[in-house]
């Protein structure tokens, strides 16, 4: 679920990015003219444009074809009844790739695609079955949208067209350059326009599901128990360190003296009538937490994110309760357990259901992929796809 968020909603920024390549008086930006192979979305091709033979864009009327040899309106896979074609796979194939180069800022050149991963999956099946997640989450969404009888806000459209529009007077009116841009990225505006109304049936389909005329809306037990499913948490401390600024550890005599300190700190929080308003005062005048300015109201962290010691000690407390001292390899601890809103995590909460809902979605409606994308070469789409981003790197300069 993860790759929708991160990823379809990068197709309306996807918009304002391409607008900023028409640039001033049609001239394309900086991140399209570094020679950098810097992608129009300021993604990385993972190769220098300069260096890849151009794409002949006269001759191109489908580009998805172009790169894949599969035309765009193909289908490739079958959720349930509803087709997955090659244009809007392809898209996310390309997104995927792109995203996985943009990690090394341009400096891989070339991709392992035949590398084994794991048992029996490759580099390149790792990043065909990546991009078949995300084809599959907006197809499903499409799909769920149907049986609801729900349809997209008119203004997604709209609000497509106008900015279109807009590229297209800052092309200088030409439109075939917006056009080999959104080729580019594997999009064209009809597809820009449905991966945004796929984000507003998201919203529409959580709404439905789980908002709070539902009849499901969490409530607070229930944020409360995904809370602890999560093994999220929320904890402040008193921190008395036994390491120097570069981790090296004080001497003996040093830790002896802050194992004192935090005994006595102990004590007054012990014999104290409000214990939780001094922890706050003992802490502010004592704690050599390097964090403390940052987060003065403490730390909402999960299992696996703060040392054992601290970890296993905040876990065991109930909210309000204060730890004894507790040793890491930072120091000496003094823990207190906060209790945590949870009007503050159910919009999170809604989110994991919505998450829950659309896995049991899909592996009731099953995927099946079809001869067409048998005959999908990974390595053989992303040369292809350098040649067509290296071809619109070329007509930007002209």
């Amino acid at each position: 679920m993860k790759i929708f968020k991160q990823l379809g909603a990068l197709a309306l920024a996807l918009v304002t990015a391409l607008s900023a390549l028409s640039g001033c008086g049609g001239k394309p930006s900086n991140d399209f003219t570094s020679g950098s192979g810097s992608l129009p979305d300021g993604s990385s091709s993972g190769a220098d444009s300069s260096q890849i033979a151009p794409m002949d864009l006269s001759q191109v009327t489908d580009p998805y074809l172009a790169v894949s040899g599969l035309a765009g309106d193909e289908v490739v896979a079958r959720l349930g009844e509803a087709e997955i074609t090659a244009s809007g796979y392809l898209y996310w194939l390309n997104r995927v790739i792109s995203s996985y180069l943009g990690q090394f800022g341009g400096q891989m050149t070339t991709l392992p695609w035949d590398t084994e991963m794991s048992e029996g999956l490759t580099f390149g099946q790792y990043m065909l079955d990546q991009a078949m997640d995300g084809a599959v989450l907006h197809c499903l969404l499409r799909e769920l949208a149907r049986q609801e009888d729900l349809t997209p806000d008119p203004a997604v459209a709209t609000e497509v067209d106008k900015q279109y529009a807009d590229m297209v007077i800052q092309a200088d009116s030409d439109e075939s350059r917006v056009i080999h841009t959104f080729w580019a990225n594997m999009l064209t505006k009809e597809l820009l326009t449905t991966l945004n109304e796929n984000n507003d049936l998201y919203d529409q389909l959580q709404e439905l599901y789980f908002g709070e005329n539902s009849g499901h809306y969490p409530t607070d037990a229930e944020v409360n128990a995904y809370l602890d499913e999560a093994g999220r948490y929320k904890a402040k401390h008193i921190l008395l360190s036994t390491v120097d600024d570069d981790r090296q550890p004080l001497d003996e005599a040093a830790v002896a003296q802050k194992k004192a300190q935090a005994d006595g700190l102990l004590t007054q929080l012990r014999e104290a009538e409000d214990p939780i308003a001094l922890f706050d005062q003992l802490m502010n005048e004592h704690s050599e937490d390097p964090g403390l300015a940052a987060y003065p109201e403490g730390y909402t962290t999960s299992k696996g994110e703060m040392v054992a010691p601290f970890e296993e000690a905040a876990l065991a407390l109930q909210p309000g309760e204060i730890s004894g001292v507790v040793e890491s390899d930072f120091g000496y601890h003094i823990i207190l357990r906060l209790p945590m809103n949870p009007d503050d995590f159910r919009a999170e909460c809604v989110s994991s259901l919505m998450d829950k809902r659309i896995d049991q979605e899909r592996d009731r409606l099953g995927l099946e992929k079809t001869d067409a994308f048998g005959k999908l070469n990974v390595g053989d789409f992303w040369d292809k796809m350098l040649s067509l981003q290296s071809a619109v790197y070329a007509e930007s300069q002209g």
